[in-house]
């Protein structure tokens, strides 16, 4: 059995979420794979043909500052250049880039943390979605239960009729 190269956890910890995508940052996949950012962008940049705008794109510097804010114990000081973010597939097309037998295991367990976000996150809805269903089933039955709970506290209060005699009436 291989021994593991990349623990899980830390790939999870260096997936982010932008532009509607989940992506891993240039230097962390460098990192990653052994090589130095410069080496991986210059490989990706090489074979550009491979990385159209769905596989990678490069951050905008609004978008690095949000994430250097939200990550406090960030190490991106030393930064020259704005990172490139690779989606799902930019991270698979970078195994035929990278060709290096570390490159493919390491691919390999990025790949395997991706599909299980993805059924953690399937696992989530489906989670949600038996909520409501319930919710919305047990409501109504609820509703009447609470509503017989109510009438048993507070009971409609009669009308009573008024003992005497009126003056208004003709006899």
């Amino acid at each position: 059995m291989m021994k593991k190269l990349v623990e899980v956890d830390w790939i999870q910890e260096r997936i982010y979420l932008l532009r509607g995508h989940r992506v891993m940052l240039s230097h962390d996949l460098a990192q990653l794979y052994a090589v130095e950012s410069k080496v991986l962008i210059q490989a990706v940049k090489r074979n550009l043909e491979r990385f159209p705008g769905d596989f990678m794109f490069q951050l905008e510097i609004q978008e690095l500052n949000n994430l250097r804010s939200q990550n406090v114990t960030s190490s991106w000081g030393g930064i020259r250049w704005l990172p490139y973010a690779f989606t799902e597939q930019g991270i698979a097309m970078l195994s035929s880039v990278l060709r290096s037998p570390e490159a493919i295991q390491v691919n390999i367990e990025i790949m395997r943390t991706f599909v299980g976000l993805k059924r953690l996150s399937h696992s989530m809805k489906e989670l949600h979605d038996r909520i409501s269903h319930l919710e919305s089933r047990y409501d109504t039955q609820f509703k009447s239960v609470f509503d017989a709970i109510r009438e048993i506290i507070n009971p409609p209060i009669p009308t009573k009729r008024r003992i005497g005699i009126r003056l208004d009436e003709e006899d």
